[in-house]
């Protein structure tokens, strides 16, 4: 049996240049109305492919699936990350990281969520620092992950927060900037622990993170 770490990120794919570094992709798109999947696009809006560089760094070591909801334009649906997480769960993948947030609950996506943490997989999803609560980083048991000015790389903080659980490095690696980035910085670090500790659960993964976390408490801005 394959022990190596296998985690996940739900995105808008990744450069052909990183090839290399994804163990298997899919797409996942919606074709008047009716749910399609097939072989992945390169990515055309940069994004998949900063949260990849942000989040491979420290998981070097774990086998990475991408799984494309995003296209040629900003825009996906429920559905189609529901089907995306399904695959994830198909792959054995023990940590997903969700650098992306939908202003409305939908029913489907929520009970996706609840079936992949009751499966063991620990789920990662990026958070505002202000403004309305998204998903599915506001279902329950999701790592909620922000930016956080005052952490460096390879530090985070320990929030906990109306908006967030945690926060870290705001910037990545490609120079964009915002809670995505640190969403998929954090859950990079989380897959570097997992690696270390392979019978880790979701709360094991929360206590160490508090225990670890550089800062407490929200950041004070002037």
């Amino acid at each position: 049996m394959d022990s190596t770490l296998r985690i996940g990120f739900v995105d808008s794919g990744f450069a052909p240049h990183q090839a290399a570094r994804v163990s298997h992709a899919r797409r996942f798109w919606l074709q008047h109305e009716v749910l399609e999947q097939g072989e992945p696009l390169p990515d055309a809006l940069g994004h998949g492919t900063a949260v990849l560089d942000a989040l491979s760094s420290p998981a070097e070591r774990a086998c990475i699936y991408s799984a494309q909801v995003f296209a040629g334009h900003w825009q996906t649906s429920p559905l189609q990350i529901a089907a995306a997480l399904y695959w994830l769960l198909e792959q054995d993948v023990r940590l997903i990281n969700l650098s992306l947030g939908l202003r409305s609950d939908r029913p489907v996506l929520r009970e996706t969520c609840a079936e992949l943490q009751a499966a063991g997989v620990i789920l990662c999803a990026a958070s505002p620092a202000q403004g309305e609560p998204v998903y599915p980083a506001s279902y329950p048991g999701v790592i909620r992950i922000s930016g956080d000015a005052r952490c460096q790389a390879g530090q985070w903080s320990w929030l906990n927060s109306a908006q967030a659980d945690f926060g870290a490095q705001v910037r990545g690696p490609s120079g964009l900037a915002g809670a995505s980035l640190a969403c998929a910085a954090l859950s990079g670090q989380i897959a570097g622990y997992l690696v270390q500790h392979r019978r880790a659960d979701r709360q094991a993964v929360h206590d160490w993170l508090r225990h670890e976390a550089a800062h407490v408490g929200p950041e004070r801005r002037r």
